[in-house]
């Protein structure tokens, strides 16, 4: 309890140092934010482009797709927002030997590369989230209940963890090949398949985002309980197992991985 204690206030001191450092910046914030914003409503005239052609695809309405592209954007929001900054550890960090200074503080690595940094032009992924759960849910006709009121409120974590322990694991790849931003990017490019509903995508496309790289539970299958109630126990109970798996694995492969570190520079 008392190392909880301790790192929670140092997460503390971290934010506060961040905002401080931001805030000399504050173009580059409002910039930042306008073009996440702006990357989303493109993405929302396309999905409105092919409704203008079709009523619906494979069963979902405009709104349908709509509600899961939003609820999409919260994790994936919340993950970019906390922890980040692990894209520094497979681009450049680990390669320039600057992976050094962590190795020096006695603070837990991984603890503290999470949180030295936030990104703040992830609110505009988050604005534009709740922006279009809001928009969409008078059309959706969502039977509201206290069980999926708590249900939705516990998986969002869950659904994040699936993010980050992603990006743990592949970040750690550094620790061997001095460089795995590529790796990671590969990963989260399939990301991009999990904000529609699964069932548009053929059986290979499906099985692997749903068992191999499951964001399919960051996205689809958590909107999917909360657009018809059907199927918890695997729409949100699977979510939250696969990420505290896919957790233990990225923690796994970082303490493996910072013992087999060998200080490097360009």
């Amino acid at each position: 309890m008392r190392q909880i204690k301790r790192m929670l206030r140092m997460h503390k001191i971290f934010v506060a140092q961040e905002l401080k450092r931001m805030m000399e910046y504050k173009g580059d914030f409002i910039v930042g934010i306008i073009g996440f914003l702006f990357a989303q409503c493109t993405n929302m005239l396309f999905l409105w482009i092919i409704f203008r052609q079709i009523p619906s695809l494979m069963g979902w309405t405009l709104n349908q797709v709509v509600f899961i592209y939003g609820f999409s954007l919260i994790p994936k929001g919340i993950d970019h927002l906390l922890f980040d900054n692990l894209w520094a550890i497979g681009h450049w960090t680990v390669r320039k030997g600057d992976f050094d200074k962590y190795l020096t503080r006695p603070v837990n690595t991984l603890f503290h590369v999470m949180v030295e940094r936030l990104q703040i032009d992830a609110l505009g992924e988050l604005i534009m989230g709740i922006a279009l759960i809001c928009i969409t849910l008078p059309s959706v006709a969502i039977q509201w209940s206290l069980l999926k009121i708590l249900l939705i409120i516990a998986v969002i974590p869950f659904a994040t963890l699936i993010y980050t322990g992603i990006k743990i694991a592949t970040a750690a790849i550094a620790f061997w090949t001095k460089r795995s931003g590529n790796i990671t990017f590969m990963f989260y490019m399939v990301n991009d398949f999990a904000k529609y509903p699964v069932s548009i995508y053929n059986n290979a496309v499906r099985f692997i985002i749903t068992y191999i790289i499951p964001f399919a539970f960051t996205a689809y299958y958590p909107a999917e309980y909360i657009l018809t109630g059907n199927n918890p126990l695997f729409n949100i109970g699977l979510t939250i197992v696969i990420s505290l798996i896919l957790m233990v694995i990225g923690i796994f492969v970082w303490n493996k991985g910072i013992r087999a570190y060998e200080s490097a520079g360009s």
